[in-house]
């Protein structure tokens, strides 16, 4: 069983492996064979190895860029809204909320964390807007994140702002 099913192989490898030939016929046109025609001066033709499909290698990971090169390739706006710039932001409490630009839309795995006066402020999620609480009244400056884990993917321009709170004695 075992030299039949060999022998079976190589009947089916031979065509494959067959020879072809160039030749001019009785009318001047070129023509091609796997045998040569009698009497007609043919030349055999050497061609290149057939193509094939083997298992792909994996694509080598991308070098990662820079932490400001993926800023400018990340979002094309990314800023915050809500706040006022020209005058204080009444908060009795101390607990207001912003809102994120961003375009194009939040991306898979990114999430917004804020940046209260240098600081990461709260827990970062997926969702545009983002409160604060408790803010102690007085000047501070607010900017927005995108992170990847522990990665910033790009941050905003900050945002200086002064909250007003009422002093109660």
């Amino acid at each position: 069983m075992g030299r039949g099913f060999l022998f079976i192989l190589l009947l089916i490898a031979l065509p494959a492996a067959a020879q072809i030939y160039k030749y001019t016929d009785a009318n001047g046109n070129t023509a091609y064979s796997n045998q040569p025609p009698d009497g007609v001066r043919a030349q055999p033709v050497e061609l290149p190895p057939l193509n094939s499909v083997g298992p792909q290698a994996a694509p080598a990971p991308a070098t990662e860029p820079s932490t400001r090169e993926q800023a400018n390739d990340a979002y094309q706006v990314l800023e915050l809204t809500g706040l006022p710039t020209t005058e204080a932001l009444r908060a009795n409490n101390g607990t207001f909320t912003v809102n994120v630009l961003i375009k194009p839309r939040l991306q898979g795995p990114h999430l917004f964390r804020l940046v209260l006066d240098d600081q990461p402020y709260g827990q970062p999620g997926n969702v545009p807007t983002l409160q604060l609480v408790n803010i102690d009244r007085g000047l501070h400056s607010l900017a927005v994140q995108v992170i990847d884990g522990d990665t910033v993917v790009q941050q905003s321009p900050s945002v200086t702002f002064t909250v007003q709170r009422v002093h109660k004695p």
